[in-house]
């Protein structure tokens, strides 16, 4: 009976130490089974895919420049030497080289034919500028194309000693030059005039070019942005002796807005102004006996700017470039007050810029006949004077000069519009180029980033952004080897956006400074309760087991 009672206590001491190893390892297998997977799948750094093999091939990718040429002969103007009889199709290439990497391909499709009834009409007039107005309705006006018409040598149309008329528009009058070597040569010229450049391309991918093989001023030009804010600003450091009035508002409508509505195709404007009161220009100019005036210096202009850009604060909260007019009228114990250019002449302007900064006028004021008279004394500045300044500044920073012009060349002025529509194409070549190769920097600076540090979160919108940016680029790269500079340039544009947004998205940075320290200080006080009991049990089953086969077996 005893023996019987202590078997069965044996045997279910046994089932219950069965038991427990069972719900041991229940516990253990679901924790390791379920609980890891789970924890690991709702603890992981969510990364959305990315192109990576298409970023990484934009850098490689080509880029074609193609420009749609008319090259139409008028009566008496067609070389002898043609290939083949009016109307054919010609294509000229030429290779741009930037660095070992990157090279950018010219393609220009060259239509040769003749004049029509109306086209010869339109240059039967008395002046170039008449035929150019005539035959403006009569082109081809999309963006970036040209129409370039061949006048016989004896023309009275173009000027004496004028070889080539550029119109307002996208039209340029030739001569003819005798022989179709000597003609494409300077139809080559033109067209480098009023498309691009190899200068003008190195200058927007001036990031990429080696800095001995620049020109010195390449980088002086406005980088491209999607916007820019314009600040008019007058300066009166003495206002106790001048009451300055400035119809500030009246001349930017007059002047500056039929500018900006040309250039609204380029980017976004927005244009505000101000007046300073006791601002000074923080340099001391130098009195010059002779001429009984004060003079700055060239080698002084640059200290001038900084201490004036502390009082502007344009530039602070602003998301675009600011460019900076000053209108600096001096104070009365430093006037007049005159600017000298290197060579210590006198600026015929009385004015400077700095490159993608803005420029600086300096205004005098007329002394008053009678030293007895009342202070502070009234001034009306001259507005258009002004103005005529400052939009010669503006052209400078976006690199609209016509410093380069080869010999022979006329040029006619654009008059209020103040840049021609070839001039407006200048602008969207070069910043179609800067844009594709910004995006692509852009890009690849990120994904280089993502690949790097691993617990960087992507989510869904930014790589849906960043495959925008992808796709715009591509295309933009597409319509310019098509020939579709306006399409090209939209393209380019929202490539820009999309890779900004993608770059600046504030949620790549909410797990970026987050240390191995605090993963244990927040998961250990959440796993440590549940795995000690769990790995005790374990080792408890270890233990026994071992115990158990080392026990010899009982033979009857």
């Amino acid at each position: 009976m005893v023996a019987a009672t202590v078997a069965a206590a044996i045997a279910a001491d046994e089932a219950e130490r069965a038991r427990g190893r069972r719900a041991a390892l229940s516990f253990a297998t679901i924790a390791v089974v379920l609980g890891l997977p789970l924890w690991w799948k709702t603890t992981e750094t969510y990364r959305a895919a990315l192109p990576y093999a298409d970023i990484n091939g934009l850098g490689q990718q080509p880029v074609q420049l193609v420009v749609p040429i008319a090259v139409v002969f008028g009566p008496g103007s067609v070389p002898a030497d043609l290939p083949r009889p009016l109307p054919f199709r010609d294509v000229q290439e030429m290779e741009i080289s930037v660095n070992l990497r990157t090279s950018v391909m010219s393609r220009y499709e060259m239509l040769y034919r003749s004049t029509t009834g109306q086209e010869e009409a339109a240059l039967a007039a008395a002046t170039a500028r008449e035929a150019d107005a005539a035959l403006h309705p009569l082109q081809d006006t999309t963006l970036g194309s040209l129409t370039m018409y061949v006048v016989p040598e004896t023309s009275s149309l173009l000027p004496q000693g004028i070889n080539v008329y550029v119109g307002k528009h996208r039209s340029a009058l030739v001569r003819a030059g005798g022989s179709l070597a000597a003609l494409q040569a300077q139809l080559r010229e033109v067209t480098e005039v009023m498309s691009f450049t190899a200068s003008s391309i190195a200058a927007a991918l001036s990031d990429r070019v080696p800095g001995g093989q620049l020109r010195p001023d390449a980088r002086r030009y406005l980088k491209s942005s999607l916007g820019y804010e314009i600040t008019f600003s007058l300066l009166n450091p003495d206002p106790k002796s001048h009451t300055v009035d400035w119809d500030i508002e009246g001349a930017v409508n007059r002047y500056v807005k039929p500018v900006l509505d040309k250039l609204s195709l380029v980017a976004n404007f927005s244009v505000d102004s101000q007046i300073l009161y006791y601002a000074v220009l923080g340099v001391t100019p130098r009195y010059d006996k002779e001429s009984s005036s004060f003079l700055l210096s060239a080698h002084s202009l640059p200290h001038v700017i900084n201490p004036v850009e502390a009082r502007l604060g344009s530039s602070a909260a602003s998301l675009y470039p600011v460019l900076n007019f000053l209108l600096y009228v001096p104070e009365r114990s430093h006037s007049p007050l005159y600017i000298q250019d290197k060579d210590g002449a006198p600026v015929s302007t009385n004015a400077f810029h700095s490159p993608r900064w803005g420029g600086i006028m300096v205004y005098n004021v007329e002394a008053p006949a009678s030293p007895q008279a009342s202070l502070p004394l009234h001034v009306d500045v001259d507005m258009a004077r002004v103005m005529e300044v400052f939009l010669a500044q503006l052209r400078l920073l976006f690199g609209l000069s016509w410093e380069e012009v080869p010999p022979k060349f006329l040029l006619e002025s654009p008059g209020n519009e103040g840049l021609a529509d070839w001039e407006l194409d200048h602008l969207l070549w070069a910043h179609t180029v800067e844009n594709i190769a910004t995006v692509s920097t852009t890009l690849t600076s990120l994904a280089q980033l993502l690949d790097k540090i691993g617990n960087i979160v992507i989510k869904d919108d930014v790589a849906s952004e960043v495959y925008r940016a992808v796709a715009s680029v591509q295309s933009a790269v597409t319509e310019l080897s098509l020939g579709h500079l306006h399409a090209a340039f939209q393209a380019s544009k929202e490539a820009v956006t999309s890779s900004e947004r993608a770059f600046f998205d504030p949620s790549l940075l909410h797990l970026l400074y987050f240390p191995d320290d605090q993963k244990f200080a927040i998961y250990i006080p959440l796993f440590l309760p549940m795995a000690v009991p769990i790995l005790l049990s374990l080792a408890k089953i270890v233990r026994e087991t071992r115990q158990h086969t080392k026990e010899p077996t009982k033979m009857d």
